[in-house]
């Protein structure tokens, strides 16, 4: 059983929120069954929707700390924060579970051709990449819907957990399906907080859950 490093705070409730699905997602019947997990919740991490490279030395920092405390793996709770993937594993020199990967290989492996995303700039890139990298075509909010999303999702970070916000990111990630998306990648873990899987008739693939159910198959050995 391999120890698991997270690095969160990205937002907090968003890591706390893929804790619980980390525990959730693991088959066990007695606390020694469950994996032994570090976390890192580190909220002064440098916005990682900025225009700098400042996010990446106190990622790095993290990682090394994490693995100096005992990690043997490591994940990031935060889908834009993997647009420092690199620099988190050349510092630490530990293999990095990839949420941004996992995510998209769920929705090819779920038999969509046309994958939405609801994702920050940044991790927009990504997951834009990634998705044609597989052969997917990635669906996109328009500028106007996507200024809309992150507005949310600053709201979120502000703990409005409101029905107003849940129905507004709804109705966010209905126009992805409206566009003609064939599932949808919650590709912020503050998505999911407001977004449930049952919200739209097409499958939601929930970015953090995917992470959680990877980090458990990886540090049993499975």
């Amino acid at each position: 059983m391999k120890t698991l490093g997270v690095l969160g705070g990205m937002g907090p409730a968003a890591t706390l929120d893929f804790l619980a699905k980390l525990q959730a997602a693991t088959p066990a019947a007695r606390d020694q069954d469950h994996i032994r997990v570090l976390v890192d919740i580190n909220p002064q991490v440098p916005d990682r929707n900025g225009e700098d490279d400042t996010p990446g030395p106190v990622l790095a920092g993290m990682a090394v700390a994490l693995r100096d405390g005992g990690a043997q793996v490591l994940a990031i709770a935060c889908n834009t924060a993997h647009a420092y993937a690199a620099q988190v594993r050349e510092a630490s020199g530990l293999p990095l579970i990839d949420m941004v990967e996992a995510a998209c290989t769920a929705a090819r492996l779920a038999g969509a051709e046309r994958v939405g995303v609801l994702a920050t700039g940044l991790a927009l890139r990504l997951y834009t990449d990634r998705l044609t990298g597989m052969g997917l075509e990635p669906v996109c909010l328009s500028k106007a819907k996507q200024e809309w999303f992150m507005s949310l999702l600053y709201r979120i970070k502000a703990g409005d957990l409101s029905e107003e916000v849940e129905e507004e990111m709804a109705l966010v990630a209905y126009s992805l399906a409206d566009a003609g998306a064939q599932s949808v990648i919650a590709g912020c873990t503050e998505a999911p907080l407001v977004l449930e899987s049952d919200a739209l008739e097409i499958p939601l693939i929930d970015a953090g859950q995917v992470l959680a159910e990877r980090c458990v198959a990886v540090c049993l050995g499975k």
